[in-house]
């Protein structure tokens, strides 16, 4: 079995892992390349496989770092099924062509310049309708069970604790009559988030792919941010200026709405106060994120069964038009603008900061990951003049950045993460992330865990060897292997139908029948 490193490898975007077995192969996600110019250009070159040999693709999550490049993958001769959660299906259906739009604009305001100035026409990396053409193929798949893909691979998605529907990815294959299991990560989310569920415990696997994002930073407690935002906001009004706040349109705005639900409704933030999603794909994902409560944690489902949506509030608009996007640049005071992308690479968060980032009165405020090379990583950096549109704008307005919105798990949540492992892997591959943060993870691990760490360079290939017994698998489990999958699937589908249940007779207010079952079950599970 091989294990191609084609994206995300010393670098935080640009997902995309290939498993070559002696049966098929197949690829975890196929993410846009984000940040410096030079990492850019791999979204225009040719893949590093050919996608028509690539038999199916399996998808961690509906970032555009893991998902991006599917409309290009497909229209280069992928044809095989793209399997992922229900979740993660409806928000693609939205963010792909969101994000070919956005090419297609880019790429035309550029080329209004490069005519004038004689220059070859650009082409973007693909268009709406190939955006369109590739949702046909998505699979959608139940979480918590395992599934037969292929001759000799079978998977199962776990929660992933990242955004609505993302998954680690566990995958049992077949060779030469053994069987090896690997695991992806995805994106691991840092636990106690609110509205969705903290990352799932994995028992076991013989090679770990791991995210690194944040191997190297120690988040501010959650529990701290929403005090921090409202400093945030009360000062930036005292000055009279606006709060722009690029963000991500699927999870981060969400939490940030979440938050600013607590903060109306404690009396904290002041009525007069607008708070504006300016992102037509943000306005979209924010519905989904309202139809899908199953994905919910349970304060968040207590929450809109008590009829206290955390997602709606009487102060909030959606700009969904060009001209209701527009009409925001007139507003001078007393307004909070959440719009996208969350790195300030391109859509309408881009005209915020051209009309705000030169007033001292405003403020402009980071709340997730900045990729290298990016303008929201100049900005948080320090410069004090950006290039934005070809216009140079200084930087006067005030900057800050709240790190405990991440929805990246720290060093420590990571840590945390593997030592919850009955059975350690025995190699862990770091990708996605930075090589200062990569270095400092892969020494942390070594030292407290003692599992050997790697750390792949881009266009890397690893042969991973069939060991016929897991290293610190302990005898018991290894010898019961069969048995152990089977109780853990018994495990998970008995707190399926639990958390079913408990939604029911909630929303029903059936609450002396819930008190009754749950009796009933603690007497059976008495020891």
């Amino acid at each position: 079995m091989k294990l191609k490193f084609l994206g995300a490898a010393k670098t935080v975007t640009g997902a995309f892992f290939l498993v070559d077995t002696e049966n098929t192969r197949f690829a975890i996600d196929c993410g846009l390349f984000q940040g410096s110019k030079e990492i850019k250009e791999r979204n225009y070159g040719e893949f590093l496989v050919p996608p028509e040999t690539v038999d199916f693709l399996i998808l961690t999550h509906a970032h555009i770092d893991h998902i991006g490049l599917v409309p290009k993958f497909c229209k280069k001769g992928f044809k095989g099924p793209i399997y992922c959660s229900h979740a993660t299906k409806k928000l693609a259906e939205i963010l792909l062509p969101d994000s070919a739009h956005i090419q297609e604009m880019e790429v035309a305001r550029k080329n209004r310049k490069y005519q004038r100035a004689g220059k070859p026409l650009l082409e973007p990396i693909y268009r709406v309708d190939d955006a369109l053409k590739c949702l046909e193929q998505f699979v959608p798949l139940n979480m918590d069970e395992i599934i037969p893909l292929h001759e000799g691979v079978e998977v199962r998605l776990r929660d992933a604790g990242h955004i609505l529907g993302s998954n680690i990815v566990e995958l049992w294959i077949k060779e030469d009559h053994h069987k090896l299991k690997l695991v992806f990560s995805g994106d691991l989310g840092q636990p106690n988030q609110p509205i969705i569920k903290d990352p799932a415990v994995i028992e076991s696997a013989d090679y770990l792919i791991l995210e690194s994002t944040y191997g190297n930073r120690l988040h501010e407690g959650v529990e701290k941010r929403k005090e921090q935002l409202k400093e945030i906001i009360d000062r930036t009004m005292r000055k009279g200026g606006n709060l722009i706040i690029p963000s991500f349109a699927v999870e981060r705005t969400q939490d940030l709405l979440y938050d600013l639900n607590y903060l109306y409704h404690k009396g904290l933030l002041p009525p007069d106060i607008k708070i504006y999603i300016d992102s037509p794909l943000a306005v979209a994902a924010t519905q989904i994120f309202q139809e899908n409560t199953e994905y919910y944690d349970y304060e968040t489902r207590k929450l809109v069964a008590e009829g206290k949506h955390p997602l709606k509030l009487p102060n909030l608009k959606f700009s969904v038009t060009q001209e209701d996007s527009v009409a925001l640049n007139q507003i001078k005071g007393k307004a909070i603008i959440i719009s996208a992308s969350g790195m300030c690479e391109a859509g309408r968060i881009k005209h915020h900061l051209k009309h705000n980032l030169w007033r001292p009165e405003s403020t402009i405020l980071f709340v997730g990951y900045q990729a290298e090379g990016t303008l929201g990583r100049k900005i948080l950096e320090g410069e004090k003049v950006v290039k934005i549109h070809g216009e140079e704008i200084a930087v006067k307005a005030e900057i800050e950045r709240i790190e405990a919105y991440s929805a990246h798990a720290d060093r420590e949540g990571l840590l945390s993460w593997l030592k919850a492992f009955v059975s350690p892997p025995q190699e862990i591959f770091l990708v996605h992330g930075e090589e200062e943060a990569q270095s400092a993870l892969a020494e942390i691990i070594q030292k407290e865990l003692k599992i050997p760490v790697y750390i792949p360079e881009w266009g890397e290939e690893i042969e991973l060897p069939c060991k016929h017994e897991q290293a610190e698998v302990s005898s018991l489990l290894a010898e019961n292997m069969p048995k152990a999958l089977e109780a853990e699937k018994l495990y998970l589908a008995t707190m399926s139908i639990w958390h079913e249940k408990f939604a029911r007779y909630w929303a029903n207010g059936d609450y002396d029948k819930m008190i009754d079952d749950l009796k009933k079950m603690e007497q059976v599970l008495k020891p």
